[in-house]
């Protein structure tokens, strides 16, 4: 069986298509000896990264006490193969001015970056084991810390976090939000790896769960599902564009509990050992050791005229 001659109706397409108007604000144009990331790569190296803080849970090699060494360190190994070829493509990616942009010094810093990310492991660790012994200490259907670990969706969602967090804060481009947009794509929870979380911080549940970029949380929180850390309308500039980079977001200090679907909006602060209730809206400083729940509502007769 034959097909019809290519249709001449797509050779219009194309030309409409390739005119520089349609595409020069979605275009990212390449250079030469410029790798792009790759989002498989970067799965690659966040699997890697808890596969070295949680020995024996991922990957497929079996952790002894006499193998442990040996088995972090391969994976080390890859990761830094990983990562450095990683850092160098988002560095490229950010390159602004191509003519000024030297491959041998984005190189070298891509190698350094990636060695300054691993010595960050030990403190990851260590903040990793916070949140699980926070998640486990404060949810009475949690049988175990590696159920925590190998199961709950806030483990991998603050995993990812605390990863793109570090990276960003080494000033590498791109990636961290690459790395932070995984996790939300595969468990609901949206945190920008800008924000600044402190230890034993605890999801329970997790999806719909938004922290903004400009968020700081301090030590000991817990917040349930549906919680929003948000801004409210944002400041325009002169030529009437959002203004960047200023905070936004709200302060959560140490110990406070945010239940489900609260919404905390714009640059306040949520005092210390605070309960925010669930389904309400703060746009105001609470003051420390506050309770705020809804009020309380009484209901009399039939919702609807027949009595259903």
């Amino acid at each position: 069986m034959s097909f019809p001659e290519y249709p001449k109706s797509l050779k219009k397409i194309i030309e409409a298509l390739s005119q520089e108007e349609s595409y020069k604000s979605v275009c990212h144009r390449h250079h030469p000896d410029q790798p792009m990331p790759s989002v498989k790569v970067i799965l690659e190296i966040v699997d890697l990264v808890r596969e070295i803080i949680f020995p024996g849970y991922f990957g497929s090699s079996r952790t002894r006490p006499g193998s442990v060494k040996y088995y972090i360190g391969v994976n080390i190994e890859s990761l830094y193969e990983k990562l450095r070829q990683q850092i160098f493509a988002g560095l490229c990616f950010g390159c602004t001015d191509s003519d000024k942009f030297e491959l041998g010094d984005a190189k070298a810093k891509a190698t350094q970056i990636a060695v300054e990310f691993i010595s960050q492991l030990p403190r990851l660790r260590f903040l990793m084991s916070t949140d699980i012994e926070a998640a486990f200490l404060s949810d009475p259907a949690a049988q175990s810390q590696a159920e925590v670990i190998f199961c709950y969706p806030a483990t991998r969602a603050i995993t990812n976090y605390r990863v793109a967090h570090t990276l960003l804060e080494l000033n590498v481009p791109l990636i961290p939000r690459i790395i932070s947009e995984m996790a939300h794509s595969e468990t609901g929870i949206d945190i920008h790896p800008r924000a600044k979380i402190g230890s034993s911080f605890t999801i329970d549940h997790g999806t719909g769960v938004v922290i903004g970029a400009t968020s700081v949380i301090g030590n000991n929180v817990k917040i349930y599902q549906g919680v929003t850390l948000g801004a409210k309308s944002f400041p325009l500039d002169n030529e009437g564009n959002p203004i960047k980079g200023i905070p936004r977001h709200p302060i959560v200090e140490d110990n406070v509990i945010i239940y489900a679907q609260a919404t905390i909006l714009g640059r306040i602060t949520i005092g210390a050992n605070s309960v925010i209730g669930g389904n309400v809206w703060i746009t105001s400083d609470v003051a420390p050791n506050s309770k705020v729940v809804q009020e309380k509502y009484r209901f009399s007769g039939f919702l609807g005229g027949d009595g259903i």
